[in-house]
């Protein structure tokens, strides 16, 4: 109970400061903006916006753990990537521009990809997008790191199609790699375990599963 009070003052406090984000933004002051958003990233990390820019997904995990409790850790990460992606509106507006923009909301997909991964609460909050969505609102061509994560998101989520379209995004930009063949083999073995139902339900049949198994191995 405790817990939960101190996590709900935790989100009320954050909702308050994405109000006063969106009022800086409505008048058009855009450093003002920056510097709130600055400021949160600090809090949460430790960081600022640029630092975390440059830091792996580990090294920014790492940080939120050492600036407050571990049972807060998700939904500081959650918060994080909030950020992040009001950060990228800010940038586009300044003079950073959309390079900077696509860093941030990339950065954000992958806060969000690692603290679904590790977590066992399904439950997301109405703050931060849905992964597949901010994934598709990114323009530019992702990473393989990045299409690797959201293969393991989608099948842990039931998603089987996306987690096939995300292992496919990967071999297309390295389509002589022998590992990311390996990933593959793997993702359709683990399928064919599934059952005829729950294939279906991520759309993606035992049939498609065979072929897609089957033109690997070829």
């Amino acid at each position: 109970m405790i817990r939960r009070d101190y996590i709900l003052r935790m989100i009320d406090e954050f909702f308050r400061l994405l109000a006063r984000v969106k009022a800086q933004k409505e008048r058009g002051e855009w450093r003002e903006a920056e510097g709130t958003l600055e400021e949160e990233a600090r809090r949460l990390t430790g960081a600022d916006l640029e630092a975390l820019s440059s830091l792996s997904d580990t090294e920014i995990l790492a940080r939120l753990l050492r600036t407050g409790e571990v049972h807060s850790q998700r939904e500081k990460a959650f918060m994080l990537a909030r950020v992040l992606i009001e950060a990228a509106e800010v940038a586009e507006a300044g003079s950073e521009g959309a390079e900077q923009a696509q860093t941030l909301r990339l950065k954000a997909l992958h806060v969000l990809l690692q603290t679904a991964l590790r977590s066992e609460d399904a439950e997301w909050p109405q703050f931060v997008p849905p992964i597949d969505v901010l994934a598709e609102n990114l323009k530019e061509e992702l990473p393989v790191q990045t299409h690797a994560l959201l293969m393991q998101h989608f099948e842990r989520s039931g998603q089987f199609a996306k987690a096939e379209d995300s292992f496919h995004a990967a071999l297309e930009l390295f389509p002589d790699s022998p590992a990311l063949r390996q990933l593959g083999i793997s993702l359709y073995q683990r399928l064919l375990t599934k059952s005829d139902t729950a294939l279906e339900a991520g759309n993606l049949p035992r049939d498609e599963v065979e072929t897609g198994l089957k033109g690997l191995h070829q």
